[in-house]
Parts: C-alpha cells; sequence; structure tokens
C-alpha cells in the first residue's frame, strides 16, 4: 500500500492518536516528577536554613548572602531571590509543624501555587486540603484563588441533602461532597434582586465560570431541557451530566427562598429523567435546587420522606455595596456642592 493512502486509513489514525496519548502521558509525568523533586529540594533547603540559623544564631541578613551566592552559582535557575528563599523558609515552618517531610498534596501542585495557598490560608488542615482540591481539579493559580475567595474549604459538603437514604454508601459519600452552601454567583454581575431568568441567562453568558463554581465533573447537558410526560411538556431549568457520579444532575434555580413545594417538584423531575434518559450503567438521578435562602429545618422536612436524592443550596449574588463603604461615600448633594466649588 502506498504510504499516502496508509495514513489516511482510520487504522492508522487509530495508532497515531495512541501514540499521542503515551506522549502526553509521558510529558505530564516529567512535569509532575520536576515538580516533586523541585519541592523536595526546597524542603530540604529551608530545612538547612532553619538548622543554620537556630544553631549559628545568624539573622535573616544570611538569607541575603545566600541568595546573592546561590545566584552566582546556578544563574540559570531562578527561585534563589532573598525574596523567595525567605517564603521557602516560612512554608517549611508552616508545614514541619504537621509533618517532617513534603506533605504528598503539598510535593503533587507547583511552587506558586504553594505560595499562594500558604499566603491565604493559615490553618495547614486547611491548607493540605486546598492543595489536594488544587490536584485533584487541575486548578490554575487564578482558580485557586478563586477558590480560597469563594470559601471552598467551608461550602464544599455543606447542603442539605437526603443522600444517606437514597444512595449507596460510596455515591451518597461522594455527592454529599460534590455539592456546597452556599454557591458563590458573583461573577455573573447581577444584584440581589435579580430573577430566576435573568440568573440562568448569565449563567449561559459565563458558562465557564460557572462550572467552574459548581466542580469538577460538570458537563452540561441543556437549559429548559424538555421532557414529555403524558402528554404534558415540562422544562426543566439546568440539566447535567456529573463525569465521576455517573448521574444526571437536574437543577431547579429559584430567586426567592425554599419552599417545601420545589422538593415535590423536582422529585418529579427526576423520576422522568430516570425513566426516558437514564441508561443502565448510570447511577439514580440526583437534583439540586438553588435557591436565595433556605430555613434548614424546612429543608431537612421537605426532604425526609423523597425517595429520589436531592439537595438544597443556597447561591449568593454580587450586593448591590456593603454597608461600610456605602458609609464613606459622599451623598449626590455632597458631590454637587463640591462640582459647584470647583467651577
Amino acid at each position: 500500500m502506498p504510504r499516502s493512502q496508509a495514513i489516511k486509513t482510520n487504522q492508522y489514525n487509530k495508532w497515531l492518536e495512541a501514540i499521542k496519548r503515551k506522549i502526553k502521558s509521558a510529558q505530564l509525568k516529567a512535569a509532575v516528577s520536576v515538580n516533586t523533586q523541585l519541592i523536595e529540594l526546597y524542603w530540604d533547603l529551608a530545612k538547612d536554613i532553619v538548622s543554620k540559623q537556630q544553631e549559628a544564631n545568624w539573622g535573616d541578613g544570611v538569607l541575603e548572602q545566600l541568595s546573592t551566592d546561590l545566584k552566582l552559582s546556578f544563574p540559570d535557575i531562578n527561585g534563589f531571590s532573598r525574596r523567595n528563599l525567605y517564603a521557602i523558609r516560612q512554608w517549611h515552618l508552616f508545614y514541619n509543624t504537621v509533618s517532617e517531610f513534603v506533605p504528598q498534596p503539598v510535593a503533587q501542585i507547583p511552587w506558586g501555587h504553594n505560595r499562594l495557598i500558604i499566603s491565604k490560608i493559615k490553618n495547614t488542615k486547611e491548607a493540605l486540603f486546598y492543595c489536594k482540591a488544587t490536584a485533584e481539579n487541575g486548578w490554575s493559580r487564578e482558580q485557586l484563588e478563586i477558590s480560597i475567595k469563594n470559601k471552598y474549604y467551608q461550602t464544599k459538603g455543606k447542603a442539605t441533602t437526603n443522600f444517606q437514604n437514597t444512595l449507596p454508601l460510596l455515591q451518597s459519600e461522594l455527592a454529599v461532597e460534590t455539592l456546597k452552601n452556599p454557591y458563590n454567583f458573583d461573577f455573573l454581575g447581577l444584584e440581589d434582586d435579580a430573577l430566576e431568568r435573568e440568573i440562568e441567562n448569565a449563567m449561559m453568558q459565563h458558562i465557564t465560570q460557572f462550572l467552574l463554581e459548581l466542580g469538577k465533573g460538570f458537563a452540561f447537558v441543556g437549559r429548559q431541557y424538555s421532557i414529555i410526560v403524558s402528554d404534558n411538556e415540562y422544562f426543566i431549568d439546568l440539566l447535567f451530566y456529573h463525569l465521576h457520579l455517573r448521574s444526571y444532575i437536574v437543577v431547579e434555580l429559584k430567586s426567592g427562598k425554599f419552599k417545601p413545594e420545589y422538593a415535590g417538584k423536582l422529585n418529579f423531575y427526576l423520576s422522568a429523567i430516570d425513566s426516558q434518559l437514564k441508561n443502565e450503567q448510570d447511577n439514580p438521578s440526583i437534583g439540586l435546587i438553588l435557591c436565595k435562602h433556605k430555613n434548614k429545618v424546612d429543608a431537612e422536612y421537605s426532604l425526609r420522606d423523597i425517595q429520589k436524592p436531592i439537595g438544597i443550596s443556597e447561591y449568593k449574588l454580587t450586593q448591590a455595596l456593603p454597608k461600610e463603604f456605602k458609609s464613606q461615600l459622599p451623598t449626590v448633594k455632597q458631590l454637587e456642592i463640591q462640582l459647584s466649588k470647583e467651577k
């Protein structure tokens, strides 16, 4: 077979794709390996710095000298500035309280991410949580910073759910960890009194950020997704498929306070999705009610005898202005007086 014909066959294309996957996998492993080696080097370097400063009673001035000498000896290697050496030492002292060696989650993420975490987080348990979440989700530094700002550690797994009674143990635990409370939708740029359709429209315009806020594994299926039951057409606000849960996720968006009847309506939608879309290999579909406010007792009572897995979470939109800022801003009258003086 001529060479030009061989490269056009499906067999060759599949083989080529397999080779590409192997190369990419090797590149990823190499990058992870190099990063791990760098983090371990920084750990040992920081350990030596701390030890020498204690033994010889050297002050922080030694970092300036060490920085100069290391940069002269290794001009092609970044990371030996006085500022970075100081950060390395602080980072080591922070984690050394819980481990003699570099904690595994810490070694799995880039140094820039490590610096960001210890600059924002003062609790080692929370810091290790963000290290692990970064590695699992493949967060960029910007995504990590957004997650910290939105208090991902405090919100993860905090939704009100009935998963323990409606899902198998392993799926229940994963589903609980998947949902948050509250969700932060400040990237939508909407005021606190925005209506459901406005929020939904903004979500579609910022779908990438919306999926990032939902978390890893959510794949968007449709908006106002149509289902037919007994010749009647119903519309689901948002429909997703979760790649790790292997479940459809039905999201109902409410602009006000949670009401018990919302759970009954969502239970109906889940029955329809399980009957019409769910395949044999899929797990039971899961419902999520996103509302502005919820009463925890009302939410728990509403889910108590529901047979389908449902979670209830709050969301937050951008506030017009915090009260402390409002008090510092001039009034319209004050501005008019000031402008008249400047004429």
